[in-house]
């Protein structure tokens, strides 16, 4: 009803909910996200795959099955057709709540980091799914930069070649999810919420039918880079990779951090998803 009303609706991933947080956590944060969404008069539509079904929005008992459920699959966009056939529960990344996006033909993201160039892809060839959605949606995606155990400079490149503009608010650097500073120069700074906005117009305009990423430093930077280094090297010598990567680094990030980090991931989840609704909002009156 909101999408025909053309009035600002703001998509939400499940995989966060699922496998971001420890077990059970991921639905309140969830939930204030989405309450954080309508505080700003937009329509929170958090999706995800149950029992087989593509879901556009969740109600409460729906995002607490995908925070209590061990097995809850873990959904990029190649997943998505798999998930569905086979009738599973599925947690969708970013890449494929985009690609749900492209369908239902929202417009608006708000999540916590964007997956992208792994490190060691010179090896590995380990490059997230994210990136292909979206070099593809016409969508404005806010998030806290890439991931912290990406190669954050690569994933910055391989998004210029994609086309895909990187606005930073209030900020002239890419943020390196826990910490502020210090990431790759942005697209451009922008400063108020009619720019992001009006960026976003004028580039799908154009023709570009790519997303627009508007990237929110963390309000509490924290360095805990040495922990992600020591996570990243513990998944390589247990041979864990692929899907399986982001969970095991965050978690044990989390543990080392005495959960430091966990509790900023909460604030970067729900402070993206209401800058997110506040963008739509603004796009909504230029429309």
């Amino acid at each position: 009803a909101a999408l025909e009303a053309r009035r600002p609706v703001v998509a939400l991933e499940t995989t966060l909910v699922a496998h971001g947080f420890p077990r059970g956590e991921g639905a309140a944060v969830a939930a204030e996200a989405e309450r954080r969404v309508r505080v700003a008069w937009a329509v929170p539509a958090t999706i995800g795959v149950i029992d087989g079904r593509i879901c556009v929005g969740l109600e409460e008992g729906e995002l607490q099955r995908f925070a209590d459920t061990p097995d809850a699959r873990k959904v990029g966009p190649r997943d998505l057709a798999a998930c569905v056939a086979k009738g599973a529960l599925g947690a969708t990344t970013v890449g494929a709540t985009l690609a749900v996006c492209r369908g239902a033909g929202i417009g608006f993201m708000g999540t916590g980091g964007l997956g992208g160039v792994h490190r060691g892809w010179g090896q590995s060839l380990d490059i997230s799914a994210d990136l292909g959605e979206l070099a593809r949606a016409e969508a404005l995606v806010v998030a806290s930069g890439a991931k912290s155990l990406l190669d954050v400079q690569a994933t910055s490149e391989l998004l210029e070649t994609l086309g895909i503009p990187v606005l930073g608010w209030h900020t002239d650097e890419m943020p390196l999810f826990y910490r502020a500073g210090g990431g790759p120069p942005v697209t451009a700074r922008v400063d108020t919420t009619q720019d992001a906005a009006l960026i976003a117009e004028f580039h799908w305009r154009l023709g570009r039918h790519s997303a627009v990423v508007l990237a929110q430093p963390p309000k509490e930077s924290l360095d805990v880079d040495s922990l992600v280094d020591e996570a990243v090297q513990t998944a390589e010598q247990q041979g864990i990779a692929g899907p399986a990567l982001t969970p095991f680094v965050l978690a044990r990030v989390h543990e080392a951090s005495g959960g430091r980090t966990v509790e900023a991931n909460k604030k970067i989840v729900v402070e993206n998803a209401a800058l997110a609704a506040e963008v739509a909002v603004a796009y909504s009156k230029l429309t």
